[in-house]
């Protein structure tokens, strides 16, 4: 770790214990229909705060191509720690990301993802079947998005990507909603993946592409929405390689 990286961590459990009523308030006071929203609210504003702590700026380019009430199942890759922030800070939609059943065992911070976002044992058949549920749920009955890594965890590799796996194309044909990429172009350059807390100020870039339609897609189609979303992805970094 890092100086820098010291620092980060120093401003997260102050920053944390800060934010935390706010998000008590919200599960307390707030109905429950609104209080997802209302959480996303806080989300985004930490989300900044902490990026402005760190002296890091958010370039995002295509934000108009994202509808602010439409419910998406939004994909992107995930090669940093900072992938979370910064997508708070490029999307204004509420959304759930899907959350593995470990981080609710953290104190308070637990209980908050758990309250939030969606989680999931992975370990567990039957709890992987339940997350699908409400997630279909999340889109289709309270209109609240969902936020899938394709690639299933943070890449590690040297490769620009590596494997998709099939949840988010079957949750988006599932339910017939769209699917909306943000390709992130450099996080791993401020936070890399394979170093605790190594950190660095600079500008975080991302773009947004032109949503894909999932209407009339059966499952005989996840094969090729998989391969175009993943060539999209491989397209925006090429494309935005030097800038």
């Amino acid at each position: 770790m890092t100086l820098f990286g010291l620092y980060a961590v120093l401003i997260v459990i102050v920053s944390f214990f800060i934010v935390i009523p706010s998000y008590f308030f919200v599960f307390w006071f707030v109905p429950a229909d609104k209080a997802p929203f209302q959480a996303h609210k806080i989300s985004r504003f930490w989300a900044g705060f902490l990026l402005t702590c760190y002296f890091i700026r958010v370039d995002v380019k295509g934000k108009n191509l994202i509808k602010p009430e439409q419910p998406y199942v939004f994909v992107c890759n995930h090669r940093s720690q900072l992938d979370i922030p910064l997508f708070a800070r490029a999307c204004v939609n509420t959304f759930r990301f899907l959350s593995k059943i470990e981080v609710t065992k953290i104190p308070l911070m637990g209980y908050i993802v758990g309250r939030i976002y969606i989680t999931v044992d992975r370990k567990s058949k039957e709890d992987r079947a339940k997350s699908i549920i409400k997630m279909q749920d999340s889109l289709l009955k309270e209109k609240i998005s969902v936020v899938l890594y394709p690639e299933g965890t943070r890449n590690r590799t040297n490769k620009p990507l590596i494997d998709f796996k099939d949840g988010a194309f079957r949750l988006a044909i599932d339910t017939q909603v769209p699917i909306a990429v943000l390709t992130i172009l450099n996080s791993a350059e401020f936070s890399p993946a394979h170093k605790f807390m190594q950190l660095k100020p600079g500008t975080l870039k991302a773009v947004w592409t032109e949503p894909i339609s999932t209407q009339n897609m059966t499952h005989r189609d996840i094969p090729r929405l998989k391969e175009e979303v993943r060539q999209r992805i491989l397209q925006t970094l090429q494309q935005h390689s030097n800038s």
